[in-house]
């Protein structure tokens, strides 16, 4: 049973998905205090979360801010995708700076009770002999940048949660799409032009931002103590994404990759290791667990959000403002 008046301290809540896990959790009845840390503003207004602006190279304000607060409950989403926020080498310092300060930091703590981190479904790497659709069980064998990140996430963690008798429970998301979310596999099926392999054109599967979001406010609420995949159902490739946006399919093969790689860059949309992967090899996982896990599903399948992604509108126009004598 979740006891009310919870302390929740949530990292990273300045970008789209930690400004919605802190709302969420602003409705939630067992939280108590709210308190939040990023390098950037929180994406829209928060009623009840303290938010504290600061960098992650910043250690010993991070330090003391998380110390003062002394939370019960701590999400961690303070982590840089490769090419969503950061390019590859400033990401990974980033997340790098952010994990030490803030996991440190909440070791510290004596009211700690709880961890909650955001992983990615790219723990389970892509390698020669790699389960297509790997369940929590499966092994930890990342084969991109952004696999070996996440995978270093949930071993600080896990040896926080060792070191000081908490539990740790890990969220693996599939690659998260939103209207706001700075996604390069996004950004990439939005090109008018979206490259798929010809010798292989393997499904992936996503998870719409808002249904992370969810999972991980679940995974605090029920106190999740082991990973879970939090995946939509269904899957896609990317021929099949092209086709569903009305995008140009360009059909490449072996070289061909390199040159498309330099024309996305140039175009806007790099295209990091873990996203040329998943093109390449897929990017799958079981997902089953979930909802006995977290008591929660994922609302919208795979399909669907690629369909919402061509929906988005790439600029909003706001009316102008009346002058007012």
């Amino acid at each position: 049973m979740v006891m009310s008046g919870k302390r929740v301290f949530v990292s990273g809540v300045g970008g789209e998905l930690g400004t919605t896990i802190a709302g969420l959790l602003e409705s939630e009845s067992w939280v108590g205090d709210l308190s939040g840390i990023d390098a950037d503003p929180p994406r829209h207004r928060l009623h009840r979360t303290v938010f504290h602006r600061i960098h992650p190279d910043e250690h010993d304000r991070i330090v003391d801010t998380v110390a003062r607060f002394n939370p019960h409950v701590l999400v961690h989403v303070g982590v840089w995708e490769p090419d969503a926020r950061a390019a590859p080498s400033a990401a990974a310092t980033l997340t790098d700076q952010a994990a030490t300060s803030i996991l440190g930091a909440a070791a510290e703590c004596a009211a700690l009770e709880h961890v909650v981190v955001r992983s990615g479904i790219e723990i389970y790497g892509r390698g020669r002999g790699a389960l297509t659709r790997p369940n929590e069980s499966a092994p930890i064998a990342p084969t991109s940048d952004w696999g070996r990140t996440v995978a270093a996430i949930e071993q600080t963690a896990s040896k926080v949660g060792e070191r000081v008798g908490v539990t740790v429970g890990a969220v693996r998301l599939a690659p998260v799409l939103g209207p706001h979310v700075p996604s390069p596999l996004g950004r990439l099926l939005r090109q008018p032009g979206v490259p798929f392999s010809v010798l292989a054109d393997p499904p992936f599967a996503v998870i719409e931002d808002r249904d992370a979001a969810r999972a991980i406010v679940a995974a605090a609420r029920v106190g999740l103590a082991e990973p879970v995949n939090v995946v939509a159902s269904g899957a896609i490739t990317a021929l099949q994404a092209a086709r569903r946006g009305r995008r140009i399919p360009i059909p490449l093969v072996g070289p061909d990759w390199r040159v498309a790689r330099a024309l996305s860059f140039l175009l806007g949309a790099p295209i990091p290791d873990h996203v040329s992967e998943a093109l390449h090899r897929g990017r799958l996982a079981d997902n089953s667990r979930m909802r006995d896990l977290l008591g929660v599903m994922p609302e919208h399948g795979t399909v669907d959000v690629i369909d919402r992604l061509y929906h988005w509108p790439s600029i909003i126009h706001q009316p102008a403002r009346v002058q007012v004598a």
